[in-house]
């Protein structure tokens, strides 16, 4: 009785054995694939539980969650023959199970180690087409777009997607740091010196043009001033000739009167006239004054 109890635990374990060898388990993160004595026959397990031949079949399950490929910093020479040193990382998944596999063997070292060359061909082109002072200030997001395309059109092959490369930095070789940093000072100090002169030419404009429009404003006022006074002036006259005209011996002696006021206004005038001079005409005959008009 006991040694069929034995049996039939026997039977028992055995069958529990390829009951669990029979049954492969795809966590969902992963994806996995069926190969039959070495053969694929299917491919891209989905999560859940799969079943297969005992002793005959064989599966193998892989990671197709994101992946970080941090690499090394690498030197590149640009466009000028400079070295840059840039550190950079890839982000990637597993596309393709089917073609991962025949690619690589479903080995993830080996697809990071030919991800890194493919990324590390591209940078060495994008890089060696741009000067420094674009790769460093200007151009680096377009520098990980165009790599980013590059490396997943290529990637296509491993089976797997690059969804992004990412340049973290950018660093001079200490023997062109001086050189390139003298360089920019050399160059700001020029675009400086352009901007200044640009100022200065703009200033003398807005002096120059002040001061025309300075002059314009003083030389019509001039002449304005100068046509009222030409206009008084001849006023005054006509006033004086009508007066004149109207009264010729009143006008006569007004003007004698004012002579004799500027001539003796300081009582120490001395004058040296003949008695009969005109100059005292009024002085001589009272009677020689016009009578006053009603």
């Amino acid at each position: 009785m006991s040694g069929r109890s034995g049996l039939v635990i026997g039977v028992l374990v055995l069958g529990l054995l390829l009951l669990a060898s029979s049954m492969v388990i795809i966590k969902e993160y992963e994806r996995g694939l069926q190969l039959r004595l070495g053969e694929m026959v299917a491919a891209d397990l989905t999560p859940g539980l799969h079943f297969k031949l005992p002793l005959v079949d064989s599966a193998r399950t892989f990671d197709a969650r994101l992946q970080t490929l941090d690499i090394p910093p690498e030197r590149f020479l640009t466009e000028e023959k400079k070295n840059l040193i840039v550190d950079f990382f890839v982000k990637w998944r597993i596309d393709d199970v089917a073609r991962f596999y025949r690619a690589t063997g479903g080995s993830m070292l080996q697809t990071e180690q030919r991800l890194e060359q493919i990324v590390k061909d591209g940078l060495r082109s994008e890089f060696g087409k741009r000067t420094v002072q674009e790769a460093v200030s200007g151009e680096r997001r377009q520098i990980m777009d165009n790599i980013s395309v590059a490396a997943d059109e290529e990637a296509v092959k491993l089976g797997v997607n690059v969804e992004e490369v990412r340049i973290k930095r950018i660093d001079l070789p200490a023997e062109v740091s001086e050189s390139v940093y003298a360089r920019m000072e050399a160059e700001r100090a020029r675009t400086a010196k352009e901007l200044r002169a640009e100022g200065e030419e703009a200033a003398e404009r807005v002096r120059a043009g002040a001061d025309r429009e300075r002059a314009v404003i003083i030389a019509e006022a001039h002449r304005d001033a100068e046509r009222a006074r030409g206009t008084g002036d001849a006023t005054a006259a006509a006033i004086y000739a009508e007066a004149h005209t109207a009264d010729r011996e009143f006008y006569r002696f007004y003007r004698s009167l004012q002579a004799y006021r500027t001539a003796l206004m300081e009582g120490k005038s001395v004058l040296v006239l003949e008695p009969d001079s005109e100059f005292f005409r009024y002085f001589r005959s009272p009677d020689a004054a016009p009578s006053t008009r009603p």
